[in-house]
């Protein structure tokens, strides 16, 4: 995918349990008001998940994960034309999604939870977004380590990038994964050194949205971070990164536009 500026994608969850926006969106009517509103506000891509992974979650099978999406999947093509990504790390849930229209497959275990998922996202010649993810949620914040953080990231995202090739997947995005299995020092260090995995030939994926890391870095609540993320986005476009995955569309949209327009002077 090449891009013409910052490529904004926002964040929809399905779930009872996100970390930030739990249970707002489960119905098909508000998924679609709010895919109404991101698209007004300049989003490039909606990203849909239907399992939250944030740290502690627990995992969803299949026929739920299914559940939660098919309304929402099943009537996104008839109202919008914005290309879609679907946080999966389930095969069968992905060649739905597929079936179903959607561009991409963002997993947070860059394939490594179903042996199937590369074949799947192959057979559709769609792209995949490449998650790194130390453990597993449940598990991922308890303790993580690193003999160091950066190279361990790159040498993890430039074997699976290798993996999805090898299955015939051309169109490919990485995520360093913010908060997946890293302290608060991991992640600024990841952030600093962002450039090394746009280093890595693939598009960057930035994930910071009001994440922890912003609650430590600035003391702010869940529901005042909006400040500190825009300031991470930025940082990430000066760094290399060009994808964005955010809950405040409008907002980070004008920022990236902003930091954009002055870096190309």
């Amino acid at each position: 995918m090449i891009f013409s500026r910052p490529y904004v994608v926002g964040i929809l969850n399905v779930t009872p349990d996100s970390f930030s926006d739990g249970g707002q969106f489960m119905t098909a009517d508000a998924a679609f008001r709010q895919i109404e509103a991101m698209v007004a506000d300049g989003a490039d891509m909606i990203d849909i998940g239907a399992e939250s992974t944030r740290p502690g979650a627990e995992l969803v099978g299949v026929d739920e994960e299914l559940r939660r999406l098919d309304p929402i999947l099943s009537g996104i093509r008839s109202r919008f034309d914005i290309p879609i990504s679907v946080d999966t790390m389930k095969a069968r849930v992905a060649d739905f999604a597929l079936h179903c229209g959607a561009q991409y497959i963002n997993d947070v275990s860059a394939m490594r939870m179903d042996a199937k998922m590369a074949s799947v996202i192959a057979s559709h010649h769609k792209g995949v977004i490449l998650m790194h993810m130390q453990g597993l949620p449940q598990t991922m914040q308890i303790a993580p380590y690193y003999d160091e953080v950066v190279s361990d990231v790159c040498m993890f995202l430039t074997e699976r990038i290798a993996t999805a090739k090898a299955a015939g997947i051309t169109d490919i995005v990485v995520d360093p994964g913010m908060g997946f299995g890293k302290t608060i020092e991991h992640q600024v260090q990841l952030m600093v050194h962002l450039d090394q995995v746009a280093q890595l030939g693939c598009p960057v994926m930035l994930g910071v949205s009001r994440k922890s890391m912003i609650g430590a870095l600035t003391g702010a609540t869940l529901e005042n971070r909006l400040s500190g993320s825009l300031a991470a986005a930025v940082m990430g476009l000066t760094k290399g990164a060009s994808m964005f995955r955010v809950h405040d569309v409008a907002e980070t949209r004008h920022a990236l536009d902003v930091a954009f327009a002055i870096l190309k002077g």
